[in-house]
């Protein structure tokens, strides 16, 4: 078969470059090797993980707020088996959505393992140890990543773990320790706490979530550990056994000292590794970087290889499910003859804990490293009558503006509903909004999102209205 684009890999960032590329009139195929479309994210990670984040919280909002609301409750207990079929069933739904995707778009989808024979012909090789080939004129690399793992800390599945055996846990850990303090293990341990385990977070670096806002990882360390974890930054694990049902971590404290932790599970949660073996680069002059797995590609997201072009995790930048489908629009488009833009500083990340984090553009830290002047202004929750009103008082949101023109540089925000709310920042921030014009803008109320309003007021004019 002879396509305009063949697609290897069917994640967020594959598949929507599928469909983008079908809509342009392409005559499109995609190559996904496991018998599940839709990837890491959602069968394994995006998509499962909110399924079971948003469970616990119903359980842990029944078992300590629904009081206050007026809600009596007895014999509550925790069905996990029935957390995860429900978290299964989600996924299923998911993935047989973007099945249909792919029919309705005339999409050929085909499962193996791609592979390149050259650069415009491609290997499948089936599970069954079968082959085919397809010609294409464009290839467009999605293969994602997978979980980093330690070289010196063996990972058996079973005790020690990694993200994707933790959406299937047999039993609520009474003890549960986590290995890295960023988005993936805050918030599978945010599942368990909040279902009674106990939970500690062994960290290399002095924060958690360190590539945000520093001032976002302090609070949210203040909100986790009143849900039952404890922290243990600065410092570096160096070891880690099992012996029956316990799990053994060692670590350096920072003051030179030993440190042991036992549990009865530990996920190593140090990142993710770009997932870019077995697609014979070789075989068309390319090799992926000797450390993190990544390719190379220029301002058009193409490899150095004329009509190959790579996207999502396995290239440079935040691995983020939807900076890969900006990425796979983008390329789509450009491979349709058009001049697509992406703005990197506004893609937003979000840690789905609760309360939420989320931010875009430029943190503290940055602006004060560029040598940029600046002006910021917050807003705490706890003076938000609609977060009273739910109970939600944690957290604030914080708007930087350019000291001379007012133009919004960054937005960090911890609190209810954050990952929705950081959407009016991006949009503001896309179309060089100030901190006067989100001021300016009437919020209904009560809302969540009068506190960014709040707190553009607070950077502009030092003039917020509820504080």
């Amino acid at each position: 078969m002879q396509y305009d684009v063949v697609v290897i890999g069917s994640g967020p960032g594959g598949y929507v470059a599928a469909i983008r590329c079908a809509q342009l009139g392409l005559k499109t195929a995609i190559i996904e090797k496991y018998a599940a479309v839709g990837g890491t994210c959602l069968n394994v990670g995006c998509i499962p993980s909110k399924a079971l984040l948003d469970s616990s919280e119903h359980y842990h909002n029944a078992a300590h707020t629904f009081g206050i609301h007026g809600i009596k409750l007895k014999d509550l207990e925790v069905d996990l088996p029935q957390m995860i079929s429900r978290k299964s069933q989600v996924v299923a739904e998911n993935v047989a959505g973007i099945e249909y995707l792919f029919k309705k778009n005339k999409i050929t989808r085909y499962q193996g393992l791609g592979s390149f024979k050259d650069k415009n012909t491609i290997n499948i090789t089936k599970g069954d140890g079968t082959a085919e080939t397809v010609t294409t004129t464009n290839v467009i690399i999605a293969t994602g990543s997978k979980p980093t793992a330690l070289p010196f800390l063996p990972i058996d599945k079973k005790r020690i773990i990694t993200s994707t055996e933790a959406l299937n846990l047999p039993e609520v850990p009474k003890h549960l320790v986590v290995i890295g303090g960023g988005v993936i293990g805050l918030e599978l341990g945010s599942v368990y706490a909040r279902l009674g385990a106990k939970v500690t977070v062994i960290e290399f670096l002095d924060s958690i979530i360190a590539t945000m806002d520093r001032s976002l990882g302090k609070e949210l360390q203040k909100s986790l550990t009143r849900i039952g974890f404890e922290f243990l930054l600065s410092h570096k694990v160096t070891g880690a056994t099992v012996k029956g049902k316990k799990v053994t971590v060692t670590a350096d404290s920072p003051n030179g000292g030993k440190v042991t932790v036992e549990g009865d599970y530990c996920i190593v949660a140090v990142g993710r590794t770009a997932y870019s073996e077995g697609l014979g680069l070789e075989n068309i002059g390319l090799a992926a970087e000797e450390r993190g797995k990544k390719i190379t590609v220029n301002d058009h997201l193409e490899t150095s290889v004329k009509g190959v072009y790579a996207i999502g995790d396995v290239i440079k930048g935040a691995m983020l499910a939807h900076k890969a489908e900006e990425e796979g629009v983008f390329v789509a488009e450009t491979i349709a003859g058009q001049k697509p833009h992406i703005n990197y500083n506004l893609i937003p990340g979000v840690v789905y804990t609760w309360p939420e984090v989320a931010s875009v553009g430029y943190t503290e830290e940055q602006l004060k490293e560029k040598g940029t002047a600046y002006k910021a202004g917050s807003f705490p929750f706890k003076a938000s009558g609609r977060a009273r009103a739910s109970m939600d008082t944690d957290g604030f949101v914080k708007v930087l503006a350019d000291a001379s023109t007012d133009e919004v540089l960054g937005v960090h925000i911890i609190g209810p509903r954050a990952a929705d709310m950081i959407a009016e920042a991006v949009v503001a921030m896309e179309f060089r909004a100030s901190a006067e014009d989100l001021g300016r803008i009437s919020h209904a109320h009560p809302t969540y999102t009068e506190a960014l309003k709040e707190a553009a007021l607070a950077a502009t004019a030092k003039r917020p209205i509820h504080i």
